[in-house]
């Protein structure tokens, strides 16, 4: 009696979790019926004539649709190679440091854009890689003509991707470090009495002792392959990079609620929703199988 007494009171505390779970998440998704109407505004979803896939055959036949997933996906897979690389890197570095107070100091500077908002970075980028900015003046000191960074489509891609991972390495660091602690300092002494250097204590005991953190942290990426970046992308981006910074969601959104063509913009989210499901179905099967990771 004393435990269901006890379970009630966790219901209870889910109930708010639920109703807000069916309002704003489940409720909404009626709304992709849109995707298979000629959606009508004035008519709404009752009262618009249903055509099928109609709108979906209409969508791979645009020049846009292709280079838009081309675009979300070249530069989600070098935001997941390079938010996997570096924070490593940096991690195995800053493990190196043994005065704790500059290693804590350092790990604090390079955590803090993690807290700032790409509303806020974005102005950031754009004043310091500006046509009269201090990178074009920089430049100038070395005889280069200023460039327009974020007005070159060439560039634009390895901008976002590198901005992104200056803004995210210093919290994939810590989880690095978490790792780097539960490696048995046993495992360090016994190699040392054995000869080996630092080098070899690094190839022997530290990478396979995060080995099972990194592959986990890799494998689970895989189901953000379609999720490039919304927030930070439409900051930074212009009409001179959408050759090669438009990305699903800031098409859907310009289709959608700029150029008020709701089916196209609800096809292309679904078609996106579908595949991120998949995605990451796949990833926590793949984690599951290879570290044991799983959650439910």
């Amino acid at each position: 009696m004393r435990t269901k007494g006890f379970a009630k009171h966790y219901y209870l505390m889910l109930l708010p979790g639920f109703v807000w779970l069916i309002l704003f998440s489940l409720v909404p998704m009626f709304g992709i019926v849109i995707a298979f109407q000629n959606y009508n505004p004035g008519l709404g979803v009752f009262g618009s004539e249903f055509v099928g896939l109609e709108t979906f055959r209409y969508m791979f036949q645009l020049n846009d649709t292709m280079n838009v997933f081309f675009n979300t996906i070249y530069i989600a897979i070098m935001k997941i190679v390079g938010n996997l690389i570096v924070p490593l890197v940096f991690a195995l570095m800053l493990n190196e440091v043994r005065y704790m107070g500059l290693k804590r100091s350092i790990q604090t500077i390079v955590y803090l854009p993690h807290f700032l908002s790409w509303v806020i970075l974005g102005g950031v980028l754009l004043d310091i890689f500006a046509y009269g900015g201090p990178i074009n003046q920089l430049l100038g000191m070395f005889g280069i003509d200023p460039i327009l960074f974020f007005g070159r489509a060439d560039l634009f891609p390895f901008l976002v991707v590198g901005s992104d991972v200056w803004k995210e390495f210093g919290f994939n660091t810590i989880i690095y470090l978490a790792a780097l602690t539960g490696i048995n300092p046993a495992l360090y002494e016994a190699a040392s009495i054995d000869g080996a250097s630092r080098l070899r204590l690094l190839w022997h005991v530290t990478l396979p002792g995060i080995r099972t953190t990194a592959v986990l942290l890799a494998v689970l990426s895989l189901g953000n392959v379609l999720n490039a970046g919304f927030d930070q992308i439409f900051n930074l981006y212009n009409p001179l990079v959408y050759s090669s910074g438009d990305i699903i969601d800031t098409w859907v959104y310009r289709a959608g609620l700029l150029n008020l063509q709701y089916e196209l913009a609800t096809a292309v989210g679904l078609l996106k929703s579908v595949a991120g499901f998949m995605l990451i179905s796949l990833s926590y099967y793949l984690a599951y199988r290879f570290t044991n990771y799983r959650i439910f």
